[in-house]
């Protein structure tokens, strides 16, 4: 039942670890500009990582169905929270010093904006399902799933621009954003269940 809801939150996950690369130490101003989105965004995957671990752990196959609806909604609010939290540092940050980076900017702001209403309403939806009949839960649930599927999928364009080059690769040399490559392998953990 929670296999295919946390399958499809790993995606969100892999999509924001999708902006690091290979380092490259070339344009001075396009790193300052990393830096300045790398280093407050580094708390918000953190959050998503650790929402994702909060989901995983919440359901270990015999849970009551509404402890394990409580830990969804409390990591779909978190997630919200950590997507709107990333718009606001992207948006600060202002648009990269390099070829289309102003639409690229812009767009990821706005992916990441409907990532955080997305996930605002899938708590909404998680609060509203149906505890008392594990059945109609499990529906519930697959529901969900394929609604952060449809998330995932609608967002994943603006990233592949934004990361795109020169700006991917001073992204992959900030330390706020390197260091999710160790939580990469966290995200794929969700199918063992």
């Amino acid at each position: 039942m929670k296999k295919t809801l946390v399958a499809a939150l790993s995606g969100g996950a892999a999509l924001m670890l999708a902006l690091t690369g290979c380092s490259d130490d070339g344009n001075k101003k396009l790193d300052d500009w990393a830096k300045k989105f790398c280093d407050p965004a580094q708390a918000q995957f953190k959050k998503i990582q650790d929402a994702n671990t909060s989901m995983q752990t919440a359901d270990s196959g015999g849970t009551d169905s509404k402890k394990v609806q409580q830990a969804d909604s409390k990591a779909f609010q978190q997630i919200s929270g950590a997507y709107a939290s990333l718009a606001k540092s992207l948006d600060q940050a202002g648009a990269p010093p390099a070829d289309g980076g102003e639409e690229s900017q812009k767009n990821a702001v706005k992916e990441l904006n409907d990532l955080s209403k997305g996930y605002g309403d899938l708590k909404k939806q998680v609060d509203g399902l149906d505890t008392g009949d594990k059945g109609k839960f499990a529906d519930g649930l697959r529901t969900l799933s394929d609604g952060i599927n449809k998330l995932n999928k609608k967002s994943e364009q603006a990233f592949k621009k934004l990361e795109s080059g020169d700006v991917g690769k001073a992204m992959a040399g900030q330390s706020g954003c390197q260091n999710q490559k160790a939580t990469e392998g966290a995200g794929s953990a969700g199918p063992k269940k």
